[in-house]
C-alpha cells in the first residue's frame, strides 16, 4: 500500500538544545533504517517549514503506524496521512 504523508515537527520552544540535537540525530539514523529497508522511498522537505511529504511502500495501515511512532520525534510531529491507489489515467 502506499501512502502519502505529511509531517510537521513541533519542537517545545524551552526544550534544552543538547535534548533536541539527539532527537534529530536519532530521528535521521531511525529515517534512514526504514529507507534503507525499502518502506520510505520518497522523502521532500518542505520548504521554510520544519516539516515534510514522504512516500511510505508498506503492507497495511498498521505498519505505516508502527514505523511512524518508532520515530524518535513522533511525540512533537502532527501527521497527515493519505492513502493512494493508482490513478486509471496513469500512462505506464
Amino acid at each position: 500500500m502506499q501512502f502519502l504523508v505529511r509531517m510537521d515537527v513541533r519542537l517545545p520552544h524551552d526544550m534544552p538544545q543538547d535534548v533536541a540535537d539527539d532527537l534529530r540525530a536519532r530521528e535521521r539514523d531511525r529515517a534512514h533504517e526504514i529507507q534503507r529497508a525499502g518502506k520510505w522511498p520518497e522523502l521532500w522537505r518542505v520548504v521554510g517549514r520544519y516539516a515534510n511529504y514522504s512516500r511510505f511502500d508498506v503492507e497495511s495501515g498498521d505498519e505505516l503506524h508502527e514505523l511512524l511512532s518508532s520515530l524518535p520525534l513522533f511525540p512533537y510531529m502532527e501527521i497527515e496521512v493519505t492513502a493512494l491507489t493508482r490513478h486509471p489515467s496513469k500512462l505506464d
